[in-house]
């Protein structure tokens, strides 16, 4: 089943790629508010289901700029480091032994299309799955993670590095969240969709020149192993996002570094997801 946050209402996209308004549809018995039904998760995906043929508006009519981030107001937002071993070997860093955790405040988060202000510095590109909670809870077995997502989108973990290495300790969670650093979506796509879960392509381009290709199978810590080791210390609550981290290929790895610059444009992917667009742009 795929999902989208359009117009700022929760919407199913068909398999024949239609649109269909689940408050409408439902007359009412399900919010307006995509992040609102991640609380009914299971009642949803019942009602979804439900609807079978029912027709839609074709997707191809919606303008891009309706499409939202499909989990706009999450409780929590993590953020995982070093999860692909080539990315740690990029960035002179050992393969970490347990995970390692940040976070991108929640006012960073925005839509799959527009434009990201760069401020002054050097900012980065990271393209990551998303991993959006369905069915919160603690101490979650990794043999039953899955069950707990209610479906995977696009992120990009967009990163100053500038003031990310300044001072006596690294600023991951500040560097990393300034307004429209953690653009999400275009769609939300449940586990089940995908052949294996676990074994996904991602990666971006900046104008047209592919800078990330990598596979979800090449993780450090699988989304499943991710849900545990969080949910032994923290209660997962639906709506919750995850950044699970990003393959080789970021510019602060590159050789001479390269960075963002006002006009490039970044097309971010995944396979079964779709891909998100950004125009970057100079602070005034």
């Amino acid at each position: 089943m795929r999902l989208a946050n359009i117009a700022n209402r929760l919407t199913l996209v068909t398999p024949n790629n239609e649109v269909i308004d689940l408050s409408q549809e439902s007359r009412g018995r399900f919010s307006p508010s995509i992040q609102e039904c991640y609380e009914r998760w299971d009642e949803l995906l019942g009602f979804a289901r439900s609807l079978g043929s029912t027709p839609g508006k074709p997707v191809a009519e919606v303008p891009l700029k309706d499409f939202g981030n499909p989990a706009p107001q999450p409780r929590q937002v993590f953020a995982i480091g070093l999860n692909y071993a080539a990315h740690a070997a990029e960035a002179s860093l050992a393969v970490p032994e347990d995970l390692t955790v940040f976070t991108k405040f929640a006012s960073s988060l925005a839509g799959p299309y527009g434009t990201v202000t760069l401020p002054p510095g050097t900012v980065d590109w990271e393209v990551e799955l998303v991993a959006v909670i369905g069915r919160g809870g603690s101490h979650i077995p990794a043999d039953r993670a899955w069950s707990h997502v209610a479906g995977i989108t696009i992120g990009q973990d967009l990163s100053e590095r500038t003031m990310q290495s300044a001072g006596p300790a690294p600023q991951y969670s500040l560097a990393k969240s300034f307004p429209g650093f953690g653009p999400v979506g275009p769609l939300l796509v449940t586990p089940d969709e995908f052949e294996d879960p676990d074994s996904i392509e991602l990666g971006c381009a900046i104008n047209g020149e592919q800078v990330q290709k990598g596979n979800t199978s090449d993780m450090v810590f699988p989304v499943p192993e991710i849900i545990a080791r969080l949910s032994r210390v923290t209660p997962l609550f639906p709506g919750d996002a995850i950044f699970t981290g990003t393959p080789p290929g970021v510019g602060v790895g590159r050789v001479p570094q390269r960075f963002l610059a006002p006009g490039d444009e970044l097309v971010t992917h995944i396979r079964g997801v779709g891909e998100m667009r950004h125009r970057m742009q100079a602070s005034s």
